[in-house]
């Protein structure tokens, strides 16, 4: 199912700390990297300009960019097994395109942690995961924590018991059964009905909501053919799904991307959230 990992690159600290986590992806899925860089060919300072003509200067930003690629992290992707792609233009938008003409399945990229970054929706990683219609693979934690070792598969899957849920399950399952994880389903109930919950114990009352949402993520599984563990979480989802993965030693966190791009794009508030602040890395299909 993936069987090609996109790497954008861009030379910085947090990117070349993703190698390891690239790495893990394609000794568990098989798959062949390849490294794209998209530079900026229009960027230039005052002095550049009046010394010399844009498109010299655009030439030698394009040298810049392609020495740099074929140079970066060569140890970890050889030239001769990682195909390296070098573009211009808006980098989110040449990303996305890249993954699309190329038939991509799975893109990898860092998020960059920071109070200023939790701020931030325009970010390249951002705007490739509204736009991109493969899988993307986001962790903001590769410069500070490795990749668990490679036998380590403990997977979790947030289902939202939408019309998308469906589909969300079929991929999570597919890919977990490509490279062998156990995976496991967490659904949270949040608003009216988690407050009452909260306030008799949530050990000592099945509602008759949370009964519905067991019975709906079975018949789920029924359908899709896959068996997993079901987790229940009272209060909001974000925190709800971050509690499930530090309870459950899960080493990755599977969400759903809405299909539709609408008005206001893929990316919600909710799903940046659990983007930007998940303890491990984030696989959005």
């Amino acid at each position: 199912m993936i069987e090609r990992i996109l790497f954008p690159v861009d030379f910085s600290p947090s990117c070349a700390a993703m190698a390891a986590y690239v790495k893990r992806a394609a000794a568990m899925f098989g798959s062949q990297v390849t490294l794209v860089h998209v530079c900026d060919l229009a960027s230039h300072n005052g002095f550049e300009l009046y010394m010399r003509a844009p498109q010299e200067i655009a030439e030698d930003h394009w040298s810049i960019g392609r020495e740099r690629l074929d140079s970066f992290l060569k140890a970890e992707f050889p030239l001769a097994d990682c195909p390296r792609i070098l573009r211009s233009g808006e980098a989110a938008a040449q990303i996305a395109e890249v993954a699309r003409t190329g038939k991509f399945d799975l893109i990898v990229m860092p998020t960059h942690a920071g109070r200023f970054r939790q701020m931030l929706l325009g970010s390249t990683t951002a705007k490739v995961l509204n736009d991109a219609d493969s899988m993307v693979i986001t962790t903001r934690h590769s410069e500070t924590i490795t990749p668990r070792p490679l036998e380590h598969r403990e997977w979790i899957c947030a289902i939202g018991l939408s019309e998308d849920s469906e589909r969300v399950i079929r991929v999570a399952s597919r890919v977990a059964t490509q490279v062998g994880a156990r995976l496991s389903v967490i659904h949270a109930i949040y608003g009216r009905v988690a407050a009452s919950l909260r306030s008799v114990g949530e050990d000592q009352l099945e509602s008759a909501e949370k009964r519905e949402a067991r019975r709906r993520l079975h018949e789920l599984l029924r359908t899709v053919g896959f068996e997993a563990d079901i987790h229940l979480a009272i209060g909001p989802v974000k925190q709800a799904l971050v509690e499930a993965v530090q309870r459950t030693g899960a080493d990755a966190l599977i969400i759903g991307r809405t299909p539709r791009k609408g008005v206001s794009g893929r990316m919600r508030d909710l799903t940046y959230g659990v983007i930007r602040d998940s303890p491990v890395p984030v696989l959005s299909v």
